[in-house]
This record gives structure tokens, C-alpha cells and sequence, in this order.
């Protein structure tokens, strides 16, 4: 009994000192925060507003490729998912993908801001302009699951350690300041366009902030990849097609995050910005609706570490969930009394009181969901001894995408059912138009995505399963890194075997 107990002391004092190990470098540090800073610097925000006003695709068209890109992307993935799962190179597992299809990327997407130019004078049922838009789609697709699942994949190796990991998901968050500056500035150079206080064509303001945004999007995030490693250990065997199904099925951590995403995959709605811009009238009341609020976003950074120590990861998210939903519950209620939802007064302190309610658990929201997944990465490494993240990542994919093919054709088709005019000065849209547009981006999305929340009370990794597991993997990782610096090819053969067996005792003798 007292070896026991001396052996438990002496494995916590080991996992203590494992926690507190950091292996990432202050570079490559500054460079993960790069990376997520180039994922928020575009103007994505009003894809929508290029689409329906500018490049001008008609919906029935849109509904046509998003069902058939859809399926596509379904085929493409599982091929992909294998390929990158195979991968064994001196770089690394993922970072060849990374930084290999940055650079052609980044000039291809150029051609997207230059289709109304190209197709300049056409009608939203030119066939010769759907034709290419919907092939440029097909390829940046099919790279782009390339560098989602790599991206993914990086960001769960990059430390073996979780809470150095959940401290770099945090710095990002919080530092990656001025990632949302393109999309202020074009939300304000839009209203002064659309209100005839510039006299610009609004082709030209979308080609000149999409390239500048897009080449320093790619340049941030080479950089990253460059500088990055890779530090979490590979299987030496590559998995198989059947062990990263079995990998899949058996992880029970993904299958809850999954059918949460599944079930929160049936809301139906549009953007907030479609709302502000043909409803209220102004892109730039959203930034200012959103001023209040911020003051609470970085604030609540401050909270998680606290917040950790007090309650265990599925509660915070659980609760996180909720208190969204609640919150946007209440803007829609709010808005609908005397049609409260079409006037400027009113609705600017309501969106402004909602913003700060919500923004207060933005950091959980922003933190919990990644690390989550992550864990599950380590969870799958633990259970079968090797790690499946780019079949894992198509996996939970795989659904969801299904579910946003049907989603996007549905939510096309609603939006020329509910009589919207594509090009018509903001503003003008009828009553019936504005009243659902504010329904769709508020309160329906909330109650048709609400049966999300219910698989994550049945997440399992808490508490002492959830510690057992990293001292485990711990002391097991450092075991097949001593027995691949002393062992010859034919014992790294068969070192190989025993991980995808399973065999961990004989790897730690």
C-alpha cells in the first residue's frame, strides 16, 4: 500500500512537471497568433453583398452549386482525409500541405475579385459567368480541404502539453488585434457608397480590399508554417482506411462533438450584416451596435483560467450555449413588439445590451470548442495509439457538409421566397422581406439549431479519466521516443506494429 502511494505521488509530481513544460517558442508563438490574426483579416463578412450586388449570381443558379459543389466536397474529402493521414515527410504530417498550396492560393483567389470586371455588363443569369464562378469554386474547394484538415491537424501537434495548448488558442484569441479592421472600414466605405457620399463603383472597392486582404492573410500565415512544428508523434505505420474508421467509432469524444454539430447544423438562417444593410439601412450601425460589447469580449479572456478551476470543461460548454441562445432569444422578442426590428432607435440599444450579455462568455466560446477537439486528437492517440486527425477531421466533416449543402440550397431558395430583390438600393426591400431577414438572422436560427446542446451532457472526458489520460500518453510518448533514438530499422518495424496493435506495455518496457 505505501509503494502505491509513493508511486501515485511520484507520477502526479511527473504530470505537474509535464503541465508545467512549455515547447513552444516565443517565434513560433508570435507566429500561431499571426495565423488566427490572417483567419479574421478578410472580407468575408460581405461575400454576400459581392454576390447578390456586384459579380450578381442568381439564386436558383447558387442553389444549383452549392447542392452539386456540396457533394463534390463530400467525395473529395474521404481521398483527401486518407492522402494527408498517410503522410510522412521530414517537415512534418501536415505543414508540406500547408505551405505548398499557400503561395498558388493566394494568386488564384485574385480571379474572384476580378469576375466583375471580366464579366463586367452580364446579367444575373449569364450562364458563361456561373460557369466559371462555379469551377473556381470547385477548385479552391478541394485546396482548401487540403489546408483545413492540415490547419486543424497543426494546430492539435504543435504541443503534447494541453494547458500550454489552451494558452496559445487564448493568446491568439486576445491578440490577434486588428484582424477585423478591413471589415469596419468596408462596412463604413459601403454605406458612404451606397448613400451617394462617394461617387465609387463598388467593384472597385471589393477588388481593392480583397487583394490587399487576401496577400496579407497568405503572408501571415506562411509565415506560421514555416516557423511551426510538429511536436505531438505520429504512428511510425500509417494508419489504415479501416483503422481510421475504427479510430473514428470508437472515440466517443468526437462522436458527441459531432452530432452536437450535426443537430446545431439544422439552424436556418442569413447574416446580421444582410440584416443592417437591407433593413436598418447601414453596415457601419453593426460596428458601432458591437462598440459596448467589446469592452467585454477581451475581458472575458481574463475568466476562462478562473473559470476552469471552478467548473469542469462541459459545463462551461453547456452553459456558453445557452446563455447565446437566451441572449439572441431576446433581441428577436425585443424587436418583434411593435415592430421594433425597422427602427434605428429602438434596435440600437437592443442589439447593444444583447452584444454585452453575449460578449461576456466570448472567450469560452471562442476557447472551449477548440480545445475540445484536441482533446479528442489526444483521446484517439490514447485509445488506439495512433492519431487520425485528417480522417477525423472528415469524418465530422462529412455530415455537416451534407447538412450545409441542403442548408445553403434551402436558404437560397428562402431568400427568393420571401421576395428578395438582388441590386435593389438598400433599404427598399418590402415589409415582408425585412420582417423575415430580421427572423432569420435572430430567433430562427436559435430555435431550428436548439437540439445542439444535447449530446455535449454526455461528454466523458472530465476529471480524473481526462488526467489519467495525459499521464498515460505522457509516460508513453516518452517511452517511444527513447525506443526510436536507440532502435535500428527493424526494431522501428516492429516498434511500428506494436503501436498499431495497441501493444503499450512491450513499448514501455
Amino acid at each position: 500500500m505505501e509503494k502505491r502511494v509513493t508511486d501515485s505521488n511520484t507520477e502526479s509530481t511527473q504530470n505537474r512537471e509535464f503541465q508545467n513544460r512549455r515547447f513552444v517558442g516565443q517565434r513560433e508563438t508570435v507566429g500561431y497568433v499571426l495565423n488566427h490574426w490572417a483567419s479574421g483579416f478578410n472580407i468575408g463578412k460581405f461575400r454576400n453583398r459581392f454576390i447578390y450586388d456586384v459579380l450578381l449570381i442568381n439564386f436558383s443558379y447558387l442553389a444549383v452549386m452549392d447542392a452539386v459543389g456540396g457533394l463534390w466536397d463530400v467525395i473529395n474529402d474521404t481521398f483527401i482525409g486518407v492522402m494527408v493521414d498517410k503522410t510522412r515527410t521530414r517537415w512534418g504530417k501536415f505543414r508540406p500541405y500547408l505551405i505548398g498550396f499557400n503561395i498558388p492560393m493566394a494568386f488564384l483567389s485574385c480571379f474572384y475579385w476580378f469576375m466583375p470586371f471580366v464579366f463586367s455588363g452580364t446579367t444575373d443569369t449569364n450562364l458563361t459567368k456561373f460557369i466559371a464562378y462555379f469551377i473556381f469554386n470547385i477548385i479552391t474547394e478541394t485546396a482548401g480541404t487540403f489546408t483545413s484538415i492540415s490547419g486543424t491537424g497543426l494546430i492539435s501537434t504543435i504541443t503534447p502539453n494541453p494547458l500550454e495548448r489552451t494558452m496559445l488558442i487564448t493568446k491568439a484569441q486576445v491578440l490577434a488585434i486588428g484582424s477585423n479592421l478591413p471589415e469596419l472600414i468596408m462596412g463604413l466605405l459601403l454605406d458612404l457608397v451606397n448613400n451617394d457620399v462617394l461617387h465609387w463603383k463598388l467593384k472597385n472597392l471589393f477588388l481593392g480590399f480583397g487583394l490587399f486582404t487576401n496577400f496579407a492573410a497568405a503572408a501571415a500565415s506562411l509565415f506560421f508554417f514555416l516557423c511551426s512544428k510538429e511536436r505531438v508523434m505520429q504512428s511510425i505505420e500509417r494508419p489504415s482506411v479501416i483503422q481510421g474508421i475504427k479510430s473514428i467509432l470508437t472515440n466517443k469524444p468526437i462522436l458527441l462533438i459531432t452530432l452536437s454539430e450535426f443537430l446545431e447544423g439544422f439552424s436556418v438562417g442569413t447574416s446580421m450584416t444582410d440584416y443592417y444593410i437591407d433593413v436598418l439601412g447601414s453596415a457601419t450601425l453593426q460596428t458601432i451596435v458591437g462598440i459596448p460589447g467589446g469592452l467585454f469580449s477581451y475581458s472575458s479572456y481574463a475568466a476562462i483560467k478562473p473559470l476552469r478551476r471552478r467548473f469542469s470543461t462541459r459545463f462551461l460548454w453547456i452553459f456558453q450555449d445557452i446563455w447565446v441562445d437566451m441572449c439572441w432569444l431576446g433581441a428577436c422578442t425585443a424587436g418583434i413588439i411593435n415592430k421594433n426590428y425597422t427602427k434605428r432607435k429602438a434596435m440600437i440599444p437592443i442589439m447593444m445590451i444583447e452584444e454585452c450579455f453575449e460578449m461576456c462568455f466570448y472567450g469560452v466560446k471562442k476557447v472551449i470548442p477548440t480545445e475540445l477537439y484536441n482533446e479528442a486528437m489526444d483521446y484517439c492517440e490514447w485509445k488506439n495509439g495512433y492519431r487520425t486527425e485528417a480522417m477525423t477531421g472528415v469524418a465530422r466533416g462529412l455530415i455537416t457538409k451534407l447538412q450545409r449543402i441542403v442548408n445553403n440550397t434551402v436558404k437560397n431558395l428562402i431568400m427568393k421566397a420571401i421576395g428578395y430583390e438582388q441590386g435593389r438600393k438598400i433599404g427598399t426591400q418590402t415589409d415582408r422581406t425585412k420582417f423575415w431577414m430580421f427572423v432569420m438572422s435572430t430567433g430562427l436560427p436559435v430555435i431550428t439549431g436548439a437540439l445542439g446542446v444535447l449530446p455535449k451532457f454526455f461528454y466523458p472526458l472530465n476529471g480524473k479519466l481526462r488526467d489519467k489520460m495525459y499521464e498515460e500518453l505522457h509516460e508513453r510518448r516518452a517511452a517511444i521516443a527513447s525506443a526510436v533514438t536507440d532502435a535500428d530499422a527493424e526494431e522501428l518495424k516492429k516498434l511500428g506494429k506494436m503501436q498499431m496493435s495497441g501493444d503499450f506495455e512491450h513499448i514501455n518496457e
